[in-house]
């Protein structure tokens, strides 16, 4: 039996656990916590658009085992809210059974993959295993038309991220080919009529003027019908040689979601009150790419890291408390802010869900690499700090992704 069990090992699960843990020390209270996870890192998920993803995590046993948290590596296969009993299945096959007092469900997000033709050539940056893919497709790309030519689908956050960072990526690899960098080519599309259609429009003089100075080719209103090794074919019928399409169009929550009784958004997620409970069963907390929670008057959080650590660290703090006897507290997440990569043009800062532009070109680059390579890392080894940084109180930096 545990007492707090998380299941999900991303930047949700793992603060989850760790203010449980929290929640545990300070109360000098006996309360066992344990996260259950496929794999055996934390990966840093928003870095997964850069090149050598392979280096983009951190292994979970440095950040939970100090603070005392057991970890089963696993795969679940099923909740049941009635018996607070979860299914899984071990890395030898054999299935196991864990009973809890509070779950929290933080098990994530997941690409939409479409059914067209030749979509087993799609590449995506949504796991690592995929983003690793591609790194390792970009350094073999075969020789022939449309050998360093990218098509990315989906103009939205990730797309334009991963589209302006492939300018330079295929850019360096023509270099090291053959010496000429001209014939890098990046094609980005969607359906919609205009770039970043959930940014607002704020920021987005300067997306389409980045767009413009990398030379990113935009064809709006359109999307992919089918593709082949080679090449691709666009919903006008023209076609197009491309040895490395990117899908990024759409998320959804994890399925798990669909095995907790409750209301859900068009993502799947759960939708939680303002202590992160799942209404419908109070003994379940949902945080991450799992939950909507109201983050401010009027709109609600965004499936990203920055509301993914204080989801977390609320509803793992809340779900120990609950055990002791001691006060929940309500989610009150730092005020949004967005910084969006825009590869060798620099990167746009804004603020608010309007999306106020605040900083563009390099300040906003640096910005950009500061919350990449620091501030959204947690704390190794050290128990006293990483439990220091689970308290809710405790912000992440302004600027997260």
């Amino acid at each position: 039996m545990s007492d707090v069990l998380v299941i999900g090992g991303g930047f949700a699960g793992v603060w989850a656990a760790a203010a449980a843990a929290r929640v545990r020390e300070q109360a000098g209270a006996k309360l066992s916590v344990t996260l259950i996870a496929p794999g055996d890192d934390l990966v840093i998920r928003p870095r997964l658009y850069e090149a050598d993803p392979q280096d983009m995590r951190v292994p979970l046993e440095r950040i939970l085992s100090p603070v005392g948290v057991r970890r089963v590596a696993g795969i679940v296969t099923g909740i049941d809210s009635a018996t607070r009993t979860v299914t899984a299945v071990d890395r030898d096959g054999q299935p196991r059974t864990l009973d809890y007092q509070r779950l929290v469900l933080a098990a994530g997000s997941q690409l939409r993959r479409p059914g067209l033709p030749g979509a087993q050539y799609l590449h995506d940056v949504d796991t690592l295993a995929g983003a690793v893919a591609l790194d390792s497709h970009l350094r073999r790309l075969p020789a022939g038309p449309g050998q360093f030519t990218a098509v990315v689908v989906g103009a939205g956050f990730t797309g334009l991220e991963v589209a302006t960072e492939m300018v330079g990526r295929l850019r360096d690899r023509a270099g090291e080919t053959n010496g000429d960098a001209d014939p890098a080519r990046v094609v980005l599309i969607d359906r919609a009529e205009m770039v970043g259609p959930d940014l607002g429009p704020g920021p987005r003089p300067v997306i389409t003027a980045a767009l413009a100075q990398l030379g990113v080719e935009v064809r709006l209103g359109q999307s992919l019908t089918s593709l082949t090794t080679d090449g691709v074919r666009f919903s006008d019928g023209t076609e197009l040689a491309a040895r490395t399409v990117i899908w990024t169009a759409g998320i959804e929550a994890s399925p798990l979601t669909g095995h907790v009784p409750g209301r859900r958004d068009r993502l799947g997620r759960l939708h939680v009150d303002e202590h992160l409970r799942v209404p419908e069963v109070p003994a379940v907390f949902a945080a991450g790419d799992t939950a909507v929670a109201v983050a401010e008057p009027g709109q609600v959080v965004m499936p990203s890291c920055q509301h993914a650590i204080p989801l977390g660290k609320h509803a793992g703090h809340n779900a120990a408390a609950e055990l002791l006897d001691l006060p929940t507290a309500t989610f009150d997440p730092a005020p949004y802010v967005t910084c969006l990569d825009l590869g060798l043009a620099g990167a746009v800062f804004t603020t608010g869900f309007e999306r106020t532009v605040l900083i563009t070109g390099s300040p906003a680059k640096q910005r950009k690499r500061t919350i990449n390579q620091q501030w959204i890392y947690p704390p190794l080894d050290e128990a006293a700090e990483i439990l220091r940084v689970a308290d809710f109180r405790v912000g992440t930096r302004q600027g997260t992704a």
